[in-house]
């Protein structure tokens, strides 16, 4: 268990399906903006918020290889459909299915990156993203070095997308 995880409650905050999570960062990741039901399933105020990397709600139980695919993603321009489990300051827990997009200016240069996240499908969840993302984070894990770690997980889970024919959009929207 890392030191992270130490701070983890195990307790999962849920929001209603009517809701959605809405952040903005800049082009480094910082927090710009962030909604009400942000604020309150993460526990804190505006002012923690902005300015302060998006990882401030990052649960370490999450593989960095699905942070990876996502910022690769969205820096070619691309958007992209993930799940995504997010820690509370208290250590809290609440699970998304996040779809982040890049903010673009009148000349077609990317200026930021937008999310919106709902509700998931709790059997989705339960029967596919979590023992995927526990497989992820094990692979992670056996390393000692992070970047083989990273590296290691991020080629499972382009071997799982390569076996299934699909792009990871295609596989989270196939389930």
């Amino acid at each position: 268990m890392g030191t992270n995880e130490k701070n983890l409650t195990g307790v999962e905050r849920f929001f209603d399906d009517d809701e959605i999570i809405v952040s903005k960062t800049d082009l480094k990741g910082r927090i710009t903006y962030a909604n009400n039901i942000f604020l309150k399933l993460a526990d804190f105020t505006e002012k923690d918020v902005l300015g302060q990397p998006h990882s401030i709600v990052r649960n370490p139980t999450m593989p960095r290889a699905v942070f990876k695919l996502l910022w690769d993603t969205v820096q070619t321009g691309k958007e992209l459909f993930a799940y995504v489990v997010n820690r509370s300051k208290n250590g809290d827990h609440y699970w998304v299915i996040a779809h982040v997009t890049p903010s673009f200016d009148a000349s077609g240069n990317i200026t930021g990156y937008h999310s919106n996240r709902r509700v998931p499908d709790r059997r989705i969840l339960d029967d596919t993203i979590i023992p995927l993302y526990t497989s992820l984070l094990r692979e992670e894990q056996k390393y000692d070095n992070a970047k083989d770690g990273l590296a290691a997980s991020h080629a499972m889970l382009f071997n799982l997308l390569k076996e299934k024919g699909v792009a990871y959009d295609e596989f989270v929207f196939s389930l």
